[in-house]
């Protein structure tokens, strides 16, 4: 599969969703684009030091979740993946607590969610989705790690040596590169030799494929089909989602200062919420009832989010040292244990 352009294929051999599962995911992203704008006006009201905007991108995020087994698979996102973590079931004022500074990884339970914690080092989450995928492999269990980065952290060796890693172990992972354009005030062409992450798959053994990261169905199709891959034991695979960051890097960015006007105003055209609403009305899947009854439920939600994550009351500072420990935990003595039995 390759990114849809203009003159591209014929609309009728475009992957398609199932439709109850197209009208969830539609309300997933519209929950997450009006949970992402309540985020935005938390950080100007003072609530959130800083926030990091998907804008823009919640098809590539929801659609790659979507093809996950929440029962067996595991995410590894970055500090953007918000509407993966909505598509995965996630607490999200857990989730949101995040931002506020509450808690350095949120106060929602990773193994429950299937979501690990944010990680905001620039290529950090691909090497733990590795460890964890090759951990899978070795206990001869059937989940799937789903790794998130950016374009600019696919420069990054962190990258570069867990692709390398997973490649010739042959581990059960799929790195879900969502490129939008812009590593900061950096462009594509700027970061990328050669222009192409997915073309750098071939060197490390695996296949990478670039979809329209602005199509629900595709990258939800191009997900499916590599985890299925892992799963059946044919490896890591690299899935290249071509979008755009219609926000600014976070709050604290200016895109005046490095994006041309003109540039913003085209990729809005592309906006992939509207596409997925008009993908559902041509398939005549959901009518005016449906969307105005998903506006009202899904901003509900995000306002429920919003002033739950508004007035969380801060961990007591004794918090710094419940969870610092002289001696080892329990579990981690038995871990100890059976690696120490097993290495006998």
């Amino acid at each position: 599969m390759s990114a849809e352009g203009e003159g591209g294929p014929d609309p009728r051999s475009r992957p398609r969703l199932p439709a109850d599962l197209h009208r969830r995911l539609y309300r997933t992203m519209l929950t997450a684009r009006l949970l992402d704008t309540e985020a935005v006006a938390l950080q100007r009201q003072g609530v959130f030091p800083a926030y990091v905007s998907l804008r823009g991108q919640e098809a590539a995020q929801v659609g790659s979740a979507a093809a996950m087994d929440p029962q067996r698979d595991f995410a590894f996102p970055t500090y953007r993946e918000m509407a993966v973590a909505l598509t995965l079931g996630v607490d999200m004022v857990g989730y949101m607590a995040s931002h506020r500074a509450l808690w350095h990884g949120g106060l929602y339970d990773p193994m429950a969610s299937r979501f690990a914690p944010i990680n905001a080092v620039v290529g950090g989450p691909v090497p733990h989705a590795v460890g964890w995928a090759l951990g899978e492999k070795l206990a001869g269990r059937t989940g799937c790690a789903v790794s998130y980065f950016g374009d600019g952290a696919s420069s990054e060796g962190d990258v570069h040596e867990a692709m390398n890693l997973a490649g010739v172990m042959g581990a059960p992972v799929v790195f879900v590169c969502q490129n939008n354009r812009w590593a900061l005030s950096v462009p594509n062409e700027g970061q990328i030799a050669g222009g192409s992450v997915a073309a750098r798959a071939a060197g490390y053994g695996m296949p990478g494929t670039a979809v329209d990261g602005n199509d629900l169905a595709a990258v939800y199709t191009a997900v499916r089909e590599a985890l299925e891959r892992a799963r059946s034991g044919g490896g890591p695979s690299l899935v290249e989602a071509l979008t755009y960051r219609a926000a600014p890097h976070s709050t604290s960015d200016d895109t005046s200062r490095y994006r041309d006007p003109r540039e913003e105003r085209e990729w809005a055209e592309r906006d992939p919420l509207p596409r997925a609403r008009a993908a559902l009305e041509a398939a005549g899947r959901a009518d005016a009832a449906f969307f105005d009854r998903a506006e009202a439920e899904c901003r509900a939600e995000a306002e429920r989010i919003r002033d739950g994550v508004s007035t969380a009351p801060e961990p007591p500072g004794s918090d710094l040292f419940t969870h610092v420990f002289r001696e080892p935990t329990a579990e981690l003595a038995r871990q100890r244990r059976i690696w120490q039995e097993e290495v006998a």
